[in-house]
This record gives structure tokens, C-alpha cells and sequence, in this order.
């Protein structure tokens, strides 16, 4: 367990500088099993010094709709409860991954993403809102919406460091909702997310390079591992992007954590250097 007595450099609103953690795990059919892993990637993240720690996108159940509505909790419920434990336990913010979230009546299921500051209080929910329907001939075939009901919010929380805009997956094929969190004041872009085997080795690293670049954040995309044997199998290859377009640091295709240096005197740096954002022209932009 971290020290908290020795954290205090960490809480400062005037840090230029601090760690971010991607936990890449691999998801099994079993929920105990899998929040099991999720503390012990944690915790072991916390010992590394991290202040941010991402998961990736249903990290406590298959990506597989027959498993949805099994796997779904409430909030608060056991998997959003040993998240804030851990937050507050270890000092740390936590991007919760995402989770299959049923509403009270337990008519609706979203895949939500749930964050929590240093004391473990929720300071974010980003229920996902593009879903992923799409039929690839020859790739891969989903329906998402069959089972899962869409968000319709745009979900940016504070820290004492920055902002963050969170999203989820097929959210960050949609420039605009990553453009419009960046406009809300985000310097980072975390995302939960489950690349296939036909989208990750096309577009994975692409994607978070682009979305990277063209907003001048830092992009953190957290992934499952690959398990061969699931019906849906990730890519892996949990990243971090910097403003100008580099992936920092990245994980394999196996379970393992990395650890990244988020330097917001970069992120102004580029913004001055190259002001693409002072430079948009919304009187050219607007449909008619």
C-alpha cells in the first residue's frame, strides 16, 4: 500500500508533472476472477508511483453480449465498491475501466466507466454513446446495441492536475466528441477500449496517434490482453500518445502494466508552438 503520509508532492494544483498507469489484463467469464486481477494490477501500479490508473473496457466481463446482463451491476455495486476502496486506500485516481451498468430497474444496460479521486468518491460516469454495430466482411461482426442502450453525454472530470475527457472505444472513431471535450478545457483523453483483431492492427495505433496530434493532448488507450480462446479477442496494445503524435509507451498483446510520464508543460508547449486550436475557424465550420 502507498504511504499517503508521503504523497503531499503529488496533490498540487501546480504539478506540470506526473504518472499515469494503463493495466492491461486479461478478462475471463468469471467476475471474481477478474476484479481479483484488477486489485493486484492496481496495487501493483501504486507501488510504481502512479497517480492515474486506467482500465480497460469491460474488464469484469467477457465483450461478448451474452455475458451483459449477467455481469451488470448498479451503482454503487461490487465492482464500482472495490474501485473506490482501492482509490482511497492508495491514493490514487482511477479510470474505471468500463463495466456493464443496469439501470434500477434493470431494463437498460450501458457500458459505463466509472472514476474515482485519491478519497474514492465518484467524480465521473461515461456511459458509452456510439455503439459498435458494424459488420466487416471477411472481420469482425457485433451488434452491440442489441444488448447495450446508448449514453448521450459528454463526460470530462477534474483532477487537481488537469481535466480528462473519458470515453469509451468506438467513442474515439468520433472526432467531435473528442474535439468538444478538448474545447471543455481536457489536456488528456483517457479511453477504455476493446480493439478486435481486425480493427487493432488497422487502426489502433492510428487512431491514437491522430486523435493525439490533431487535439494536442496526451491519449491513453487501455486495452484488455488477447486470450486467443475468448469469442471476442482483443488486440492488446494498450498505449499512450503525447500531442505531437508519439506513442510514449506501449504494452504488448499480454497482461502487463505501463507507465507513463504525463508532462502538461509539453502539452503547452505544443499548443503555443502550433496553436491549432486558436487558429479554428467556427465561421467557416458551421453547417447551414
Amino acid at each position: 500500500m502507498r504511504d499517503k503520509g508521503n504523497n503531499n508532492k503529488n496533490i498540487n494544483k501546480g504539478n506540470l508533472k506526473f504518472t499515469a498507469a494503463v493495466c492491461q489484463l486479461k478478462v475471463t467469464d468469471n467476475k471474481t476472477h477478474n476484479l481479483n486481477g484488477a486489485q493486484k494490477m492496481i496495487e501493483e501500479a501504486a507501488l510504481r508511483n502512479a497517480d492515474i490508473i486506467i482500465l480497460p473496457e469491460m474488464f469484469n466481463c467477457p465483450y461478448d453480449s451474452t455475458y451483459f446482463k449477467r455481469f451488470s451491476e448498479d451503482y454503487p455495486g461490487e465492482t464500482t465498491g472495490l474501485l473506490s476502496m482501492l482509490a482511497a486506500l492508495h491514493s490514487v485516481y482511477i479510470v474505471g475501466g468500463s463495466i456493464p451498468e443496469c439501470d434500477k430497474d434493470r431494463n437498460r444496460i450501458y457500458n459505463t466507466s466509472y472514476s474515482f479521486d485519491r478519497k474514492g468518491a465518484l467524480i465521473g460516469r461515461h456511459r458509452k454513446i456510439h455503439l459498435f454495430d458494424v459488420d466487416v466482411e471477411g472481420g469482425i461482426s457485433f451488434n452491440e446495441s442489441e444488448t447495450i442502450t446508448a449514453g448521450s453525454d459528454m463526460t470530462v472530470i477534474e483532477t487537481e492536475f488537469c481535466k480528462i475527457g473519458i470515453a469509451i472505444c468506438y467513442d474515439m472513431r468520433f472526432p467531435e466528441l473528442i474535439r468538444k471535450m478538448v474545447l471543455s478545457g481536457a489536456q488528456i483523453i483517457a479511453v477504455p477500449a476493446a480493439f478486435n483483431m481486425t480493427t487493432g492492427p488497422a487502426h489502433w495505433r492510428l487512431l491514437a496517434r491522430t486523435r493525439a496530434l490533431d487535439n494536442q493532448v496526451y491519449f491513453i488507450a487501455a486495452s484488455p490482453a488477447r486470450d486467443k480462446t475468448a469469442s471476442y479477442v482483443a488486440y492488446g496494445h494498450s498505449l499512450v500518445a503525447n500531442p505531437w503524435g508519439d506513442v510514449i509507451s506501449e504494452a504488448s498483446e499480454k497482461e502487463e502494466i505501463i507507465i507513463s510520464e504525463i508532462d502538461l508543460g509539453f502539452v503547452n508547449k505544443i499548443r503555443k508552438e502550433f496553436p491549432l486550436l486558436k487558429h479554428r475557424r467556427e465561421d467557416v465550420y458551421k453547417t447551414k
